[in-house]
């Protein structure tokens, strides 16, 4: 399995081409891939704010995006929410979504695709882009 940040899913979606050859590899190659339902969240809260704009409503999107049949909607787990609050404040960058999402990838040991260059100096080997 390989887990999407948010911009991730977005691009692979949309606009693939966004996304790093090693990305789009890795998605290629991939039989499972993970999007947190955070990232449902966080896209919505960006179509809210006006900081994104998609081809459809965002609920009709999100249920397109997790439609393919190798990809699973992954709900934070209360190891998840535990590894999310233990990532140290001062050395791991982001938001609290990030955090949720870096931590399930980190929980179910599957590398992240992010194009977020702090999560990748984090983690470089936990990281694809």
């Amino acid at each position: 399995m390989i887990v999407l940040d948010t911009h991730a899913w977005l691009w692979w979606l949309s606009d693939p081409e966004r996304l790093s050859a090693p990305a789009r590899e890795a998605l290629a190659e991939s039989t499972a891939i993970g999007v947190s339902t955070l990232s449902a969240w966080e896209l919505a809260t960006l179509v809210r704010r006006r900081r994104i704009e998609l081809d459809r409503d965002v609920r009709d999107w999100v249920r397109r995006g997790l439609s393919d049949e190798r990809v699973w909607a992954i709900a934070p787990s209360p190891d998840v929410a535990v590894a999310a609050a233990l990532l140290h404040d001062a050395t791991f960058p982001g938001d609290p979504a990030d955090r949720f999402i870096f931590a399930t990838a980190r929980t179910l040991q599957a590398p992240l695709i992010t194009r977020d260059e702090q999560m990748r100096r984090f983690a470089p080997a936990e990281t694809i882009w």
